[in-house]
């Protein structure tokens, strides 16, 4: 089917019009997006951020996916629109011959080739660690997972089928961050041109469910932890000394592990840490009193940049585990990891009734999904709020009778 023909339907179709659509308004100062219909294949109206609407069919031409205008929503109506749109893809079908079919495979990249050009293009911007991390899952899971497979012909049975066979080779979360990376990948797919949009179908496969594995201690159990950590404050070993302070920074702040250990006194400014470089890009945390206490009574040592650093070594502590066995041990904690005392930060705040909003900026939470897990800890201070309506409320109906 050649353009000067495609054109040729879509204006004859064009001149039957009679009838408007009352079309969909999209606010001024938006982006561009798009409304699929679902009636034809690829078919949806576009909306401009300057209002204006038109009606599109997005098919495969001569081994590329094209979008084809049909015509604005001001003028056409959607079965007018629709009409063109199955014409569209009738042609479309009726040209796809052996050759075109060729051809279409050599402009669409297999799996392999695209898992390359996605690295290439992509990869820079992600954090060093991020791409440690990412590396490993694509030598892992990735590389060969579709041999033979075009990038457009990638659909849901050939994803499910990788999805269930990598939960049977590694860890629940690692086949989740996997499938991440894949429909991220695919995404980029659509943008590219590789892809008919709104096709992904990593959409419809369901992660496994995480783990909870969060725990946060009580009142009773940080009064425990206190009695610890301040008997190690006072031991003859300047190391132990250090790292108990990184591990009571943790808990006043709320801070990630590495973003303690990593800190330089530049970085310290008054009430506030300006983090370089946390788990989701530069950021400030505020200190109350009692971590800009414990901060002014660290050590500091010309030519020495870090907050806590390894005396023998003089370079920053890379690990406080050890230490941290021996405290829960005396605490009679148990099973705690580390980064539950962020947890603990967290779960305080919220019982204390921080709202979610104040608590994510407090943590540095990316989305109001990641703090939305310590919402159901306000539920013990509910009855005492619906007590002081109550009481307000029936205050004020006494004083109407």
């Amino acid at each position: 089917m050649t353009a000067a023909s495609l054109k040729r339907i879509v204006e004859e179709a064009l001149a039957e019009v009679g009838a408007r659509f009352d079309h969909l308004l999209l606010p001024k100062g938006r982006a561009r997006s798009t409304t699929w219909l679902g009636v034809e294949p690829g078919f949806g109206i576009r909306h401009y951020s300057s209002g204006r609407n038109v009606f599109i069919v997005q098919t495969r031409m001569a081994g590329r996916v094209r979008t084809v205008t049909i015509g604005p929503a001001s003028v056409l109506t959607r079965h007018q629109a629709q009409m063109v749109a199955r014409r569209v893809n009738a042609y479309a079908q009726v040209g796809r011959d052996p050759a075109s079919e060729r051809k279409r495979i050599r402009s669409s990249p297999s799996f392999d080739d695209f898992l390359e050009e996605y690295w290439t293009r992509w990869s820079p911007q992600w954090k060093a660690s991020t791409l440690k991390t990412h590396v490993g899952y694509r030598r892992l899971y990735l590389e060969d997972a579709f041999t033979g497979v075009f990038i457009d012909e990638l659909n849901e049975e050939h994803v499910t089928r990788w999805f269930s066979d990598m939960n049977d080779r590694t860890t629940p979360g690692a086949a989740n961050r996997t499938l991440e990376i894949l429909k991220h990948m695919l995404n980029k797919a659509e943008v590219w041109g590789y892809r008919l949009e709104n096709t992904n179908p990593c959409r419809s496969v369901r992660p496994n469910r995480r783990r909870q594995c969060e725990r946060f201690l009580s009142s009773e159990e940080l009064a425990r932890l206190g009695a610890v950590l301040a008997e190690l404050r006072g031991n003859d070993d300047p190391n132990v000394r250090l790292q108990t302070a990184a591990i009571t920074l943790l808990l006043l702040t709320g801070c990630r592990l590495q973003e303690i250990l990593t800190l330089q006194w530049r970085d310290v400014k008054g009430n506030r840490l300006l983090l370089r470089d946390s788990k989701t890009g530069p950021r400030t945390v505020w200190l109350g009193s009692a971590a800009r206490d414990l901060i002014d009574q660290l050590p500091r040592i010309a030519m020495v940049h870090w907050l806590f650093w390894n005396r023998q070594r003089r370079k920053p502590i890379r690990s406080v585990q050890p230490l941290w066995d021996t405290i829960i041990g005396r605490a009679g904690l148990g099973k705690l990891r580390i980064h539950d005392l962020r947890h603990t930060f967290a779960s305080h705040a919220a019982m204390n009734r921080e709202t979610l909003p104040m608590i994510g900026r407090l943590l540095g939470h990316a989305t109001s999904q990641s703090t939305a897990r310590y919402a159901h800890l306000d539920d013990c201070h509910l009855l005492d709020a619906v007590q002081l309506i109550g009481n307000a409320i029936d205050g004020r109906l006494a004083g109407l009778s």
